[in-house]
């Protein structure tokens, strides 16, 4: 008998600045969106239109906090844990504040970018992240790279995570993403989406750029708002999500 299997959720990052049409073309091809809390991007108005549609369309929404400058993939150099938490008292703040208004409840929490990244590079921001979210908002679904720190760091804490795959972005073979100022690092073949998220899907290995071939075990996969063809691509991603066994 096949083991049963939860639906995987097909993410995209939004109110990032692109036009209201664009936002609510995004929210109608996912499950869950992240919703930029005017920190790396955004801004109120468009945080309010992405949560009030989201809600109408019955879209899971997410916090998606990042740090200012750069559209959020600057560096963290110097970041304190700290500095960290204030950032999030901050945009979380903002974004429950408007949530609540809309009548939409939150669903998750991802980091944008550079913080995505440093929580799972570094334990005191990792530390300083989890705590605030035990301690703010529990309830949520912690967002964060498949078979990575954060995700453990979770669930140790108590808290529902779920493992993030990326359909448009190349991996190495430690899992983490190939760096995007390195060539190859962006997938942006509808084609070649399809096949990744269908890999994943059924638990397939992916091919690496520095290694052998990696098997991720996910719950979510990201397809990013902000690149050109996100719209072609999340129709990709949904094609590759059809080949997974029930």
């Amino acid at each position: 008998m096949t083991e049963f299997l939860p639906p995987l959720d097909l993410n995209c990052d939004l109110a990032e600045g692109e036009p209201p049409a664009r936002t609510a073309a995004l929210l109608r091809r996912v499950t869950s969106a992240n919703v930029a809390c005017a920190g790396h991007a955004g801004s109120r108005d468009a945080m309010r239109h992405a949560l009030t549609l989201g809600r109408s369309l019955g879209v899971a929404v997410g916090a998606h906090p990042g740090q200012p400058g750069g559209f959020g993939r600057t560096p963290v150099d110097g970041l304190t844990a700290p500095d960290l938490r204030a950032l999030l008292d901050d945009q979380i703040g903002r974004f429950l504040e408007l949530a609540q208004a809309a009548g939409c409840p939150l669903h998750h929490v991802k980091l944008h970018g550079a913080l995505y990244h440093a929580t799972e590079s570094d334990p005191c921001l990792r530390g300083a992240f989890i705590d605030w979210l035990c301690t703010r908002t529990p309830q949520a679904i912690v967002y964060a790279r498949a078979g990575g720190s954060t995700v453990a760091a979770a669930r140790a804490a108590g808290l529902t995570a779920w493992d993030e795959g990326f359909a448009d972005r190349a991996y190495r073979a430690d899992g983490s993403l190939v760096p995007r100022d390195q060539p190859g690092a962006l997938i942006t073949a509808a084609a070649a989406v399809t096949d990744r998220v269908a890999r994943l899907a059924r638990g397939l290995p992916i091919a690496t750029a520095d290694g052998p071939p990696l098997r991720l075990a996910v719950r979510t996969l990201c397809v990013h708002g902000d690149s050109p063809d996100s719209l072609t691509l999340l129709e990709a991603a949904r094609r590759g999500l059809e080949a997974r066994p029930c």
